[in-house]
C-alpha cells in the first residue's frame, strides 16, 4: 500500500491550556457561562482538602466551587452561575507540585535526558510513598488510582488489539517504550535513596507518569500539578477556559484541554468523545522502491520542500505524514484534505520524466509549490485523485471491519472495564472512519467535476485543457 495510517507525533505534557501567572505568582481561572452537557452527581465532603488548600494557598477558595464525582471520575462543580471574568480560583506557585519540589541531591544525580515530566513523576512518587506524612496528602490521596485510569498505555495486549487499525496502537507502544527509557534513566539515581524509593516499580512510575501527562498545567514556570484546578474535565466544543451550567446548581465545571482528536484524548487522558469535532487521522505516503522514477521523484519532493526521511534500513524514503480532517460537505471546498497530500499524489502518479518535468514547470508558475492548482492535464489530475480515493476507500473498509469486530463482552468478571474501553475504541475508530468517508466523498465529487468540465457541450469528452481553477480552502 502506498498510503496508510501512521502514528501521531506530538510533544508530551502540552495537555492543559497554558495559564498565565500573575505577579504573586499564582494561577487564576477565569470563567465563561456556557451550557454544560453533564448533570449533577454526588458532591463530596472534603473536610480536610479545602481547609488544607486554603492554608497552603493563603487565600479563600470560592464557595461556588466543590468537588464531586461525574461520569469521568472526580470532577469540579459549580453551585452558582459563574460569569466571564470572575476569578474563581487562585493557587500560588508554592501550592503547586512542580519539578522544583524535587530533592536537590536527587536532581543532581539525574542526567540531562530526564525531562520535567519524569522529574515531576518522581515528586508524585515520593509524596505517595510518604502517605499521611506527606504535606500534600489531602491532594495526593485524591488523584486517580491505577485501576481508575484508562490511558491506552494501561490496556492489555488483547484490549489494544481493538484499536490496531488506528495510529493510537503504535503510538501507545512508542509511549510505553519512552516511559521505560525514562524509568531506566532514573532508576540508578533512585538507588541512592533506598529508604525512600526501594520499593518503586516500573508500574508505579508509569502510573505517576500518566498522572503528570494527563493533569499537568503549563505556565511560564514550566509544568505543575495544581490542586483542585486539575479536577476540571474536558468539553471539546467550547472556546472558553472554564465552563459551567447556568441553569443548574452544582453543575460540572468544564474546560477545553485543547483542540484534541480522540486519538490524543484516549492516549493521553484515557477517555474519548462520542462525536469529536476536532477529529483527525494521519496517513503516510511512500514512493515504492520498485518505481523506476523513484530517485527523480525523491529529488523533486526534496527540492520543493517535501521532507525526505530514512527508512528502517537507513535508506532514503519519502515517508510523508498527512493529517486529514472531516469534510462536512461533499460538494464544498477541499478544506480538510491537505494540499501537500494531493501534490504528493500527483508526483507519485507520474510515469515518465516528461511528466515530472511538466510538474516542475507548473510549480515554477505558482511560488514553487507542487501543483498548487489542478494539473493542466486533466486526465493526470483525475488519475492522481482516483489513487487517493482507492487508498482511502480501502482504509475505510478496514476501519469498518474493525468497528464491526467490537462485539459483546463475554467475561462477567471484566465486563465493566472492558465494556468501557470497548466503547472508547468504538468512538475512536468510528470517528476516524467518518473522516475517511468524508474525504473519499469529496474526492469523488472533485473527480466527477473534472470529468464534466473536460467534456464538450454535446457530451463528447475531449482532451482540451480547461481553464485553471485555484484550490482554495485547503490546509
Amino acid at each position: 500500500m502506498l498510503l496508510g495510517a501512521r502514528k501521531i507525533s506530538r510533544h508530551w505534557c502540552t495537555r492543559r491550556p497554558n495559564l498565565s501567572l500573575s505577579h504573586t505568582p499564582s494561577t487564576k481561572l477565569n470563567s465563561h457561562i456556557s451550557a454544560s452537557l453533564h448533570s449533577l452527581c454526588q458532591v463530596e465532603e472534603l473536610d480536610d482538602f479545602l481547609p488544607w488548600l486554603e492554608r497552603k494557598a493563603g487565600a479563600e477558595i470560592s464557595s461556588v466551587l466543590s468537588i464531586g464525582k461525574s461520569a469521568y471520575g472526580r470532577s469540579l462543580f459549580a453551585s452558582k452561575t459563574i460569569r466571564a471574568g470572575d476569578c474563581i480560583l487562585k493557587v500560588p506557585f508554592n501550592a503547586q507540585l512542580a519539578p522544583d519540589n524535587l530533592n536537590p541531591e536527587l536532581k543532581a544525580l539525574l542526567s540531562d535526558d530526564v525531562g520535567d515530566v519524569a522529574k515531576l513523576a518522581i515528586v508524585v512518587l515520593l509524596e505517595q510513598k510518604m502517605g499521611h506524612d506527606s504535606e500534600w496528602a489531602p491532594y495526593i490521596s485524591r488523584l486517580p488510582r491505577l485501576e481508575e485510569m484508562h490511558n491506552t498505555i494501561f490496556w492489555s495486549e488483547g484490549e489494544l488489539e481493538m484499536i490496531r487499525q488506528s495510529s493510537v496502537y503504535q503510538e501507545t507502544i512508542n509511549q510505553r517504550s519512552q516511559i521505560q527509557q525514562d524509568f531506566l534513566a532514573i532508576r540508578t539515581a533512585l538507588k541512592n535513596f533506598p529508604e525512600t524509593f526501594e520499593s518503586i516499580t516500573y508500574e508505579d512510575f508509569m502510573h505517576a507518569y500518566a498522572l503528570v501527562t494527563s493533569r499537568a498545567w503549563g505556565s511560564t514556570k514550566g509544568y505543575s500539578l495544581i490542586p483542585f484546578a486539575d479536577f476540571s474535565n474536558h468539553d471539546g466544543t467550547s472556546e472558553s477556559i472554564v465552563l459551567s451550567d447556568e441553569d443548574k446548581l452544582f453543575s460540572e465545571v468544564l474546560i477545553r484541554y485543547g483542540k484534541f482528536s480522540n486519538a490524543t484524548l484516549l492516549l493521553d487522558f484515557g477517555f474519548t468523545l462520542p462525536y469529536n469535532i476536532h477529529g483527525q487521522i494521519q496517513i503516510q505516503g511512500s514512493i515504492p522502491h520498485h518505481d523506476n522514477l523513484r530517485e527523480m521523484k525523491l529529488d523533486l519532493l526534496k527540492r520543493h520542500h517535501r521532507p525526505v526521511s530514512k527508512d528502517d534500513n537507513g535508506f532514503s524514503s519519502s515517508m510523508d505524514s498527512f493529517t486529514i480532517k472531516e469534510i462536512r460537505s461533499g460538494s464544498g471546498k477541499g478544506k480538510g484534505i491537505p494540499q501537500s497530500l494531493r501534490a504528493f499524489a500527483r508526483v507519485l502518479c507520474c510515469t515518465s520524466p516528461q511528466e515530472l518535468s511538466d510538474l516542475v514547470e507548473e510549480a515554477a508558475q505558482h511560488d514553487g509549490r507542487l501543483a498548487r492548482r489542478p494539473l493542466t492535464n486533466i486526465s493526470r489530475e483525475i488519475k492522481a485523485h482516483q489513487m487517493l480515493i482507492s487508498t482511502l476507500t480501502q482504509l475505510a473498509e478496514d476501519y469498518d471491519a474493525s468497528v464491526k469486530s467490537l462485539g459483546p463482552i463475554s467475561s462477567p468478571a471484566t465486563r465493566e472495564r472492558l465494556s468501557h474501553r470497548r466503547q472508547m475504541a468504538r468512538d475512536l475508530l468510528s470517528g476516524e472512519l467518518r473522516i475517511l468517508e468524508s474525504a473519499s466523498a469529496w474526492l469523488k465529487n472533485y473527480c466527477a467535476t473534472l470529468m464534466a468540465t473536460d467534456c464538450h457541450r454535446d457530451g463528447v469528452c475531449s482532451t482540451k485543457q480547461p481553464r485553471r481553477r485555484t484550490e482554495r480552502g485547503e490546509m
